[in-house]
């Protein structure tokens, strides 16, 4: 698979097969890195999913119609801190990781961003030495580490926090 070979769209309530297909996969793949559980959102209905793409940004690369990786975006609610927006539930699929897909989904999220917040911001785990290169290189500052911050099977672990501003660009 190479860089060409995928493209990048935001998804629709109607691709919430899909996308519960390839969330459940990523937490049942690294399920330190995501604040939510497999077993939480197995048992959740597939409307649930359906609503979480009717009322968020969620992007998805495809390769022909297989979704090989999926970013969240959310603008923060309250009037101080709408200048900021989150990015959330990255995942991109082992076969698809040296094809540039998670690159193109920053970018693209990043993009999207831009037109709303001047401010983007992510949490990492520690030991995910690939997303945090792939991050620091797209133009993501650590500013700090959450200690403690999630607690899977006994074993806590630490978040980096990282941004990018969004408004000198």
């Amino acid at each position: 698979m190479t860089d060409d070979d995928f493209e990048i769209r935001r998804l629709a309530r109607e691709d919430a097969v899909l996308y519960r297909d390839i969330r459940l996969e990523a937490l049942q793949a690294n399920p330190e890195a995501f604040g939510s559980t497999f077993e939480v959102e197995d048992a959740q209905p597939l409307s649930l999913f359906s609503d979480r793409l009717g009322n968020s940004t969620v992007l998805g690369a495809f390769r022909d119609t297989e979704l090989v990786g999926i970013v969240g975006f959310a603008v923060q609610q309250g009037r101080k801190e709408a200048h900021k927006g989150a990015l959330w539930g990255m995942y991109v699929r082992p076969a698809a990781r040296n094809a540039k897909v998670g690159r193109r989904l920053v970018e693209e999220v990043c993009n999207h961003a831009q037109q709303q917040v001047e401010l983007i911001q992510l949490s990492v785990v520690v030991d995910n030495e690939q997303a945090r290169n792939l991050y620091a290189r797209l133009g993501f500052l650590e500013y700090g580490v959450e200690k403690n911050a999630l607690k899977q099977a006994g074993r806590y672990y630490d978040l980096v926090l990282m941004a990018k501003d969004l408004s000198r660009h």
